[in-house]
């Protein structure tokens, strides 16, 4: 008896060359930083208005701690609450000393980016643990650093006095100013998207609203085909491979951290990229890890390039503020093992729970963003 003739239905889907995904990944990656685009623009004209208000008149550094953070959340940009707090400093509202704690806060603010990322793989359980643990991260340890640094700047006041001994040092060096093409390259796409929305008469909240949703609906499809392309052209022997290299050095994984932020000129867009590498297993989290700390160097190192071409020294200050807070947290926790492993333990615990529970997760989010900077502004201030 002759067989059944082989139905389409039976054959195994075509097989995609790897030029051919290469080019989609790209695709995808440039979406998914229109994206990341999108929802900075989404929170900054939700923020307007407000940022400038709550950087002024603030006294106590925990309140300041605590503005820098909630400021950063609103207009989602460290370097739109830089240069806030350069404005306010130049035109004598505010001193450095004070300065200093809002910096810190404008750091755990802008790790907001990569959390809302880590939502696109809440669907499927282990990439969301993966993807979750990723964004945390970043997060715990910058609540740590600030933990132990924040006290210590209070009484001791190094990293003002050694900020403003730097800006004596440097300010006459001249400016470089360094602007990236991927940064020009991926406004141009969320400016089209954002002009086509203002075309329709949208404005305010409902321009807000609209380019919120189009950033989740792009992170979410986005996120979903970069895992899958990432899997398909990444063996596991290529996998193996790129963990083996940073696993010889965390110095390597900071370098290659400063040097993706210097060129998007963007630590969230660095740090909300690994998260699809981690929640395809392309990346561990332990690898991951000091790219982000890289990251938080990198995205100073931009700001003093550009604060170099000013007038005013006050934004070198600034910068090197920032950039002190940044290396003495790596310092501090890096070198030791069993403090490198605090925020590494944190957010695999917290990405466990999240995974059990998506409350777990809008819990999360609202106490670290909303709740604690709230409350150091009712109580502090």
């Amino acid at each position: 008896m002759p067989s059944a003739p082989v139905t389409g239905l039976n054959m195994p889907p075509p097989r995609v060359p790897a030029w051919a995904r290469i080019i989609l990944l790209f695709g995808l990656l440039y979406g998914f930083l229109v994206a990341i685009g999108l929802m900075s623009s989404a929170f900054k004209i939700l923020g307007a208005g407000h940022a400038d208000g709550l950087f002024s008149g603030v006294a106590s550094p925990f309140a300041a701690l605590a503005v820098g953070i909630l400021g950063t959340v609103l207009v989602q940009s460290s370097s739109v609450t830089t240069a806030t707090i350069v404005a306010l400093c130049g035109s004598g509202q505010l001193d450095i000393a004070t300065a200093v704690p809002m910096i810190m806060g404008a750091n755990i603010g802008t790790t907001v980016t990569n959390t809302l990322v880590s939502i696109g793989s809440v669907r499927r359980s282990a990439e969301f643990r993966r993807a979750f643990a990723c964004a945390t991260v970043h997060d715990i340890f910058n609540y740590c650093a600030v933990a132990i640094l924040l006290p210590l700047e209070i009484y001791t006041g190094y990293m003002r006095r050694g900020a403003t001994e730097l800006t004596e040092l440097f300010a006459m060096g001249g400016g470089i100013k360094y602007e990236s093409p991927i940064k020009h390259v991926v406004k141009a796409g969320t400016k089209a998207i954002k002009s086509g929305l203002e075309s329709l008469n949208l404005e305010g909240g409902f321009l807000a609203t609209a380019l919120l949703l189009i950033a989740l609906a792009m992170i979410f499809l986005c996120l979903n085909y970069i895992t899958k392309n990432m899997r398909a052209l990444l063996a596991s022997r290529i996998e193996a491979g790129l963990n083996s290299v940073l696993n010889r050095s965390g110095l390597i994984g900071m370098l290659a951290g400063v040097a993706i932020t210097v060129s998007v000129q963007s630590s969230s867009i660095t740090t909300s990229l690994l998260v699809p590498l981690c929640a395809a297993g392309i990346l561990t989290l332990q690898n991951a890890y000091p790219i982000t700390l890289g990251a938080n160097i990198g995205t100073t190192v931009t700001a003093l390039l550009a604060s170099m071409a000013t007038d005013t020294s006050l934004g070198l200050t600034i910068a090197l503020v920032h950039l002190i807070f940044n290396l003495s947290g790596t310092l501090l926790f890096y070198p030791i093992r069993a403090l490198r492993q605090i925020p590494i333990r944190g957010a695999r615990r917290l990405a466990i729970l999240a995974t059990q529970n998506k409350l777990w997760l809008l819990i999360y989010v609202f106490i670290a963003f909303i709740l604690m900077p709230g409350l150091g502004i009712l109580l502090f201030d």
